[in-house]
């Protein structure tokens, strides 16, 4: 099975009031979309989907680029991206994440990635809190996303919790949404 991951960067960025999209902004010298990516490629997945939106990155050749057009509607459609690429790859589960969250760490990744075969749904947690990003979600939870709306996995982890395999990470799931959030972790 080919262990496959999804970093979705198909966001409209509405909170952040700067002069360019947020993934575009400058964290520590470096765009923002670029430390996701890092740390998810370092991590040793088979494929990595990027599921893009309305800002124009450059991407590079090796990962799996796929635009959503349907990106102004929400994170449930650039998730049903993520798992029509994922089943495309022969992928029986897919770990997903968020572009704008620099500090999720390769090692985060991989943990997710690699809990038991078996388990649904498999979320990062740090300091024994729930992240929730990355989540692994397995092919039998797929048919139950929801495909419109601005939530992604979060309606089926809480509407069967009996599925859930929480996994110690290490990292933080600290998301740059403003001006603010940048400067802070700029200084």
């Amino acid at each position: 099975m080919p262990r496959v991951a999804a970093l979705l960067a198909a966001g409209a960025g509405t909170r952040f009031q700067g002069s360019e999209h947020k993934l575009l902004a400058t964290l520590k010298g470096r765009p923002l979309w670029e430390w996701a990516l890092h740390e998810v490629q370092a991590a040793g997945f088979d494929h990595v989907i990027v599921v893009t939106g309305p800002a124009e990155l450059p991407w590079p050749a090796h990962a799996v680029v796929r635009h959503n057009d349907a990106w102004a509607t929400g994170q449930a459609s650039s998730v049903q991206v993520a798992v029509r690429v994922a089943r495309e790859l022969g992928a029986h589960a897919v770990t997903i994440g968020l572009a704008d969250q620099p500090f999720v760490t390769a090692a985060a990744w991989r943990a997710v990635a690699d809990a038991p075969a078996e388990a649904r749904i498999v979320i990062a947690t740090y300091d024994e809190v729930p992240g929730p990003n990355p989540v692994r979600l397995h092919q039998e939870v797929w048919p139950l996303l929801p495909t419109a709306g601005d939530e992604g996995a979060r309606g089926v982890i809480r509407a069967h919790p009996e599925w859930v395999y929480p996994v110690a990470c290490v990292g933080s799931v600290a998301d740059i949404d403003t001006l603010e959030d940048l400067d802070r972790w700029n200084h």
